[in-house]
């Protein structure tokens, strides 16, 4: 029995350990991976955390994994499967046996989202990719496409830029989302072409004959407004278009928002007394890594407050 579990060592999550080992809580720390960080250990740059300007997202994360750990967070490898909340005493059911505590934070992130169009999963890995800072190096010289136009697509398309011969953006919309910064470098490099009012109907594998069976040889374009085709050779395909909480093992006891986001205000408190959520698995305006650590702290704060009134 714990005073506290925290689900998931992204940002969040590392924050509420250190604020709970402050705190003198008991508690425990659960994450599937065996690399703490969530979705930064996957950023080249890090560019807008206060005071650590132009530090990598690995950098980023293992400074705040260490940080943690020399507080003595204990981290358990488990992928959580289920939660049972009702009563005083929660219980996170994982691949690794049940563990039980008073509080239960939840900082489980998100997960990048699918196109779900064909060849996209089976091309994944063979050519299909998440993570241009993960995956770019293995195409330098060579031709990429990312679709999206948000944030994440165009700091995708401005790292690829740098090493690869050519990158094309496929976009939905005939105008970017992104920041307008973000923007004006991209629209700077020459070496990007823009694919506006397009959709990507299908991910193509190459053929025998020309070397690339089994990998990514071209994606298929289809402008909305007149339905027009167009076949675009490339090498990979990056795929920035958004994110999807991961909150699926929480069942249907905590309320959450179309999205699948789970609802708690800035105090972190869910529908369910004794049960927090923070990071980027929260319902909210900003999902950054300052935001995320602050959900942490904020989390742990009102677990104090829980656990006072109901000692």
């Amino acid at each position: 029995m714990h005073d506290l579990i925290i689900i998931g060592a992204g940002p969040a999550g590392l924050s509420a350990a250190i604020y709970a080992s402050r705190a003198e809580l008991d508690y425990i720390l659960i994450e599937e991976n065996f690399v703490n960080g969530g979705q930064i250990i996957d950023t080249y740059e890090i560019d807008n955390y206060p005071g650590l300007p132009g530090l990598s997202g690995m950098d980023l994360a293992q400074r705040m994994a260490d940080h943690a750990e020399k507080l003595g967070a204990e981290v358990i490898n488990a992928s959580v499967e289920g939660l049972d909340l009702e009563g005083k005493i929660k219980k996170v059911i994982t691949d690794e046996g049940t563990f039980e505590a008073r509080a239960v934070i939840i900082a489980s992130g998100a997960a990048h989202s699918h196109l779900g169009v064909p060849g996209e999963e089976a091309l994944a890995g063979r050519g299909v990719s998440y993570c241009a800072t993960c995956d770019g190096a293995f195409y330098r010289g060579k031709t990429t496409v990312v679709v999206g136009g948000g944030d994440v697509a165009v700091e995708d398309a401005i790292f690829l830029a740098r090493g690869c011969e050519k990158v094309y953006v496929v976009h939905r919309r005939d105008e970017l989302r992104a920041v307008k910064t973000l923007q004006t470098a991209l629209f700077a490099l020459p070496n990007v072409e823009m694919v506006w009012d397009s959709n990507l109907k299908s991910i193509n594998e190459g053929s025998p004959e020309s070397g690339n069976k089994g990998k990514v040889s071209s994606v298929t374009a289809v402008n909305k407004n007149d339905g027009s085709e167009r076949v675009i050779d490339t090498d990979g395909v990056f795929i920035a278009v958004g994110i999807t909480p991961r909150s699926g093992f929480v069942g249907t006891g905590i309320k959450t928002n179309a999205g699948g986001y789970i609802v708690a205000g800035e105090d972190c408190e869910t529908s369910i007394p004794g049960v927090f959520a923070a990071g980027d698995v929260r319902a909210k305006q900003l999902r950054q890594v300052v935001t995320a650590v602050a959900d942490g702290a904020n989390a742990v704060t009102s677990v104090q407050r829980y656990l006072l009134e109901n000692d």
